[in-house]
């Protein structure tokens, strides 16, 4: 029978590339196995290059289209040479009767050809899995992971916090007494105004040193003496922060990468986060249903740094700070990583290594960002770092006010310790 139409090269290799799908999944193992023999296929109908099992038989692509029109279309083949033409690549379009005669001998059968129906259901569910596989390849790729050295650099903070952040307020014990009461009375006060050039020598050396002076020694309770108070709470409020800071200092002095700073760095890196630490870490304590800080056996509310002596304009935002950050319902790494971020800041006064204190900042905010995205779900920590930064910067808009308001306060009435004056004092933002 002579060449139709619907043989011709193009056509067939136009549908065979339309139709690919159109193998049994049982097919697909039989080609898959084939590949990893290493041999070289040839198709059993006209000896070209097979591309797999088609239709139970290993054939080429234009031998499994034919196959595939032939038994769709019905159509007659007849040969014009007795039924005996031998089939190659180059002549396997001249006769249709025995190409199709081998391709049943070479075992390919009708009842694997799917219908159009079929085919169709098939290339969509196909195209559905390859779609599934990238986007899972895709996330896979995108997932940010903690890496060891990552993990280790937590581990390190969470053990100088756990060192020296006592939950427990221990030492509250040697607090000079708290008095809410609005009315003036007699407190301890320190004998020498913090602008005796003795203490402020011995106190500079203390810091220098990156050493704290121990609260409720009894040399230094000798040295009180009763004054009128205008700030009932300010001795009580200045023996917590003193307690504090001292806790903060010791935090930052078993960390490997403040310790490798210059000594100066470390002091002005001390003096510029002091507070900002502070309000991280007393944040951990409070608790936003009662509006309180619970300070071991101790609970402070906003009002009692009213009677110490400071005023709304810094109370009001960092209340709201409060609640916003607790709001956020963070981790113990995540507090920890905000107090890092907030030590290495590379823009305090007198700093001189800015690009090493920078590089170290960048760090640990990568590491908090990569922390989120590996342990929080999708819900919840699509927001959550720029939040955490947003309070941060938050902070740093305090930081001014505070330190203008702990120096107006000791003008007043000199109950502010030596250890507050020395890390709050000369400290511009």
């Amino acid at each position: 029978m002579s060449q139709t139409s619907e043989d011709t090269p193009e056509k067939g290799e136009q549908e065979d590339a339309g139709q690919s799908c159109d193998c049994s999944l049982a097919e697909e193992q039989e080609e898959e196995d084939d590949d990893d023999s290493g041999e070289p296929k040839v198709c059993r109908v006209c000896g070209d290059k097979a591309t797999g099992y088609h239709f139970n038989a290993m054939t080429c692509e234009g031998c499994k289209g034919f196959f595939r029109r032939a038994m769709k279309r019905r159509t007659q083949f007849s040969c014009p040479f007795q039924n005996s033409c031998v089939i190659t690549k180059n002549n396997r379009r001249q006769c249709q009767a025995c190409r199709l005669r081998i391709c049943l001998e070479a075992g390919m059968r009708k009842e694997l050809i799917m219908s159009d129906a079929a085919v169709e259901q098939r290339r969509a569910l196909i195209k559905k899995k390859r779609e599934i596989r990238k986007e899972t390849q895709l996330c896979t790729a995108e997932e940010p992971t903690l890496t060891l050295e990552q993990e280790s650099i937590i581990c390190e903070l969470l053990q100088a916090q756990k060192d020296h952040f006592d939950l427990s307020f221990s030492g509250s014990k040697a607090f000079r007494p708290m008095n809410r009461k609005s009315e003036h009375i007699c407190s301890s006060t320190p004998l020498s105004s913090p602008k005796d050039e003795s203490q402020d020598k011995g106190v500079t050396t203390s810091l220098n040193q990156l050493s704290c002076p121990c609260l409720g020694d009894k040399e230094d309770q000798t040295q009180y003496r009763s004054k009128p108070t205008v700030f009932s709470m300010l001795p009580h409020i200045a023996d917590l922060s003193t307690y504090m800071i001292q806790q903060i200092i010791n935090f930052a002095k078993v960390l490997s990468f403040f310790k490798g700073l210059m000594i100066e760095d470390q002091i002005s890196l001390l003096k510029g986060a002091t507070f900002e630490i502070c309000q991280i870490r007393f944040n951990m304590l409070f608790n936003d249903k009662k509006g309180t800080w619970e300070c071991g056996p101790l609970t402070y509310h906003m009002d009692d740094a009213a009677h110490a002596g400071f005023q709304q304009h810094l109370l009001d935002p960092l209340q709201k700070f409060h609640y916003t950050l607790r709001s956020l319902k963070l981790h113990d790494v995540e507090y920890v990583l905000m107090q890092a971020i907030s030590l290495f800041s590379p823009d305090r006064p007198g700093i001189t290594h800015h690009e090493i204190i920078d590089k170290y900042q960048e760090m640990f905010a990568m590491i908090l960002k990569s922390y989120i995205n590996t342990k929080r779900s999708s819900s919840d920590h699509s927001l959550l770092f720029p939040k955490i930064i947003a309070c941060l910067t938050e902070l740093r808009t305090m930081n001014e006010e505070y330190t203008r308001q702990v120096l107006q306060i000791q003008d007043i009435q000199p109950d502010v310790t030596p250890l507050m004056m020395e890390v709050f004092s000369n400290n511009p933002e």
